[in-house]
């Protein structure tokens, strides 16, 4: 009943927005059981699985209800022999703050480049990483070698739950491992701060080697999460015609935002 009333006020609340579309990401899991039930209810009522979804449908849950003793031995050998390589070699993680934003978002700029994906505009970053650090739901996490910082995290909380969405590095040092060390105390920081799940945001949408996000799942694996497959998004289409229209021209027009962003990006890091 609680689920129904929220949609409901959700739906209404598009509509007074003059909304063509509601999108929603329910964390809900896939299979039998309360993720059938709730994806039948969606479908009963209107609801369609977004045909182009903006964020990843699956992840990796770590348990963060155990000793940090529990969580080493969790991990594969080689996930904690290299966070202990990053330690030998001098690299140490400190809390970052606003002070670091600037940084940070070259730095993510840099790993877009290298990695081949797109990234927003700076000013977003900049704006939403500072809002939600002001509110208390947001820690950037910086690796530094001798004082200098060559990677760093975006690390997000809300209630119980810590989440690893952005994480960027320069090409320096990458041999010393900083990126292991600085999961290693994110989670530690997660939980500092009282959550028990540490989730690692992105994993493929089947557990298949060719899929392009293997190498990722592998690397988030190496330290013990859970794979866990969700429902994914869903769409409810408000005003028909447009939601169909925006899903012939949207394609398009991403596309050539994504070569501009690109461009843009490759400008600013030059």
């Amino acid at each position: 009943a609680l689920r129904g009333r929220v949609l409901s006020d959700l739906i209404g609340q598009a509509r007074a927005q003059g909304a063509f579309v509601l999108k929603i990401d329910p964390e809900v899991p896939y299979g039998e059981g309360p993720g059938a039930a709730v994806e039948a209810e969606l479908r009963e009522h209107g609801w369609r699985p977004a045909p182009d979804p903006a964020q990843f449908r699956n992840t990796l849950l770590l348990d963060l209800r155990q000793s940090d003793e529990a969580l080493l031995a969790r991990m594969k050998q080689k996930w904690r022999y290299n966070l202990r390589l990053a330690q030998r070699h001098g690299v140490q993680v400190r809390e970052g703050g606003a002070a670091d934003l600037e940084m940070l978002y070259h730095m993510y700029a840099e790993t877009s480049q290298r990695d081949g994906f797109v990234i927003r505009s700076r000013e977003y970053y900049l704006d939403s990483w500072r809002s939600f650090i002001e509110r208390g739901q947001a820690q950037p996490l910086i690796a530094e070698l001798d004082g200098e910082p060559v990677a760093g995290f975006m690390v997000y909380v809300f209630g119980k739950t810590a989440w690893y969405l952005y994480g960027m590095s320069t090409h320096l040092h990458r041999e010393k491992m900083p990126n292991h060390l600085l999961h290693w105390e994110a989670i530690r920081w997660a939980k500092a701060h009282g959550c028990e799940t540490y989730d690692f945001v992105g994993a493929p949408d089947k557990l298949n080697e060719r899929d392009p996000m293997w190498g990722v799942y592998r690397f988030k694996e190496g330290f013990g999460g859970r794979f866990v497959e969700t429902i994914g998004e869903w769409d409810y289409p408000l005003r028909p015609l447009q939601y169909w229209a925006s899903r012939l021209v949207l394609p398009r027009l991403l596309s050539v935002m994504r070569v501009l962003g690109r461009r843009r990006v490759a400008a600013e890091v030059s």
